[in-house]
């Protein structure tokens, strides 16, 4: 394509900013959800940044997800074949395209995707983008109206800046690992990934602020979310108990509370497996001596308040494990909640994916994956009232959309694009 023809293209997706949904051409947002109309350039991978937009996309935005020829990472991870499964979890209702960034035809898509866009979201290390040639300083003379959302590990302008971060990393520059455990084994990491999307629901959340000033004010930003920031309040009571003790405070509490100020507040044997129990308050515990049938130690002095307990937490946990210890978890759990306490059984991963609740909420649903087979995958956690949830649509192959989207949205013909094929600019 010459250059006049794709300054015109460029100067013309960028005069649409106020309308820059996708064209008629192609499906038209719902305007019952809260995004419908709001178009997103996903150039993020793994969790971080696939969350976020992931939300958006349940929430009525359209999201394109620009990926590199050989696919995201999340694609090649696993040993299912097509799609990995943690890919199909972030990935629904995603429109994928392919784009070579090191190519200048591919750069030049991305302008003009760029040109017809409200938000851009990339997690790459800072500066990568920059060294393409595609950075938010560009990216945004192309449409002032953007507004770039990145996510990195420390942030761009910190003395971490350039080091490479991942969750497992993280957890340990945020204390999370040393935190968790007992404090006479080693730390241990978390097994869910809380950095990755903490960071996630930040980055969402700054999208919408942005979004929301740009409604406002017409001002569009440029902005920024950093794990390590959004990890860090995760360890309030661990925090506070530092404040309190010092060098006293213990590194790790093992199933104990964080800040050690809860007691009952611990993961106690069952018959068959494990049961949390929670007492935050003084009437909870004696709910728990009635269930227990030991009414008669609520005037204990070892147990009579909540400070009483906690003084005295070994007391308590071992009057507790010789409870839990004679019977199920699921029986505790359900005698417990049925007088208000806060209480779980220790579910396995293959009980959670078919919990009732969310099932029949929606937050949980069974999808015929074209790859997976019959999978539950997740909904977003909103729900808006008035509106069912977002049809959930699976995860599409790499670069499934590249026609409707170069072509039918961009308006490049067929030529063009067996050309950029051939050339491997797309897949």
């Amino acid at each position: 394509m010459d250059e006049d023809r794709m300054a015109e293209r460029l100067n013309d997706g960028a005069a649409r900013g106020d309308d820059s949904g996708l064209e008629d051409a192609l499906p038209a947002g719902d305007a019952r959800y809260p995004l419908s109309g709001i178009t997103v350039i996903d150039l993020s991978h793994v969790y971080n940044g696939p969350y976020a937009t992931f939300l958006m996309a349940l929430s009525g935005a359209t999201v394109i997800k620009v990926e590199p020829l050989h696919g995201e990472t999340l694609r090649s991870r696993g040993d299912m074949g097509g799609a990995d499964f943690s890919y199909a979890m972030l990935n629904s209702n995603k429109k994928p395209v392919t784009l070579n960034l090191k190519s200048e035809q591919g750069r030049t898509l991305l302008k003009e995707m760029v040109a017809r866009a409200d938000v851009l979201v990339e997690n790459f290390a800072p500066g990568v983008l920059d060294r393409l040639g595609v950075g938010a300083e560009v990216l945004r003379a192309v449409n002032p109206r953007l507004i770039y959302a990145s996510s990195s590990g420390y942030g761009k302008d910190g003395p971490y800046k350039d080091y490479p971060a991942m969750d497992l990393v993280m957890q340990a520059m945020c204390g999370i690992i040393d935190s968790t455990g007992f404090a006479d084994q080693p730390p241990v990491k978390s097994g869910a990934a809380l950095c990755d999307f903490l960071a996630g629901i930040h980055l969402y959340g700054a999208i919408m602020t942005a979004l929301y000033e740009r409604e406002r004010t017409g001002v569009a930003r440029v902005l920024e979310v950093s794990m390590q920031d959004a990890a860090y309040c995760s360890l309030a009571s661990n925090l506070g108990m530092l404040h309190a003790r010092g060098a006293a405070a213990p590194p790790r509490t093992g199933n104990r509370h964080g800040g050690l100020g809860v007691s009952p507040y611990n993961v106690y044997p069952t018959t068959d497996g494990y049961v949390v129990i929670n007492s935050p308050g003084d009437s909870h515990f004696r709910s728990i001596l009635d269930v227990m049938g030991r009414s008669d130690l609520a005037d204990d002095p070892q147990f009579r308040t909540r400070t009483d307990r906690v003084r005295n937490m070994a007391a308590v946990d071992a009057l507790m494990e010789a409870w839990t210890r004679q019977h199920g978890r699921h029986e505790i759990a359900d005698r417990l909640l049925a007088v208000k306490v806060p209480c779980s059984a220790v579910r396995h991963l293959g009980e959670v994916i078919v919990d009732r609740n969310m099932h029949a909420r929606g937050s949980l649903q069974w999808v015929e994956h074209p790859d997976l087979g019959r999978v539950v995958l997740p909904h977003s956690p909103f729900t808006f009232e008035g509106v069912a949830r977002r049809e959930l649509e699976p995860s599409l192959p790499l670069g499934a959309a590249n026609d409707e989207i170069l072509g039918t949205w961009l308006g490049h013909s067929a030529e063009e694009i067996a050309e950029w094929r051939a050339a491997e600019t797309i897949l």
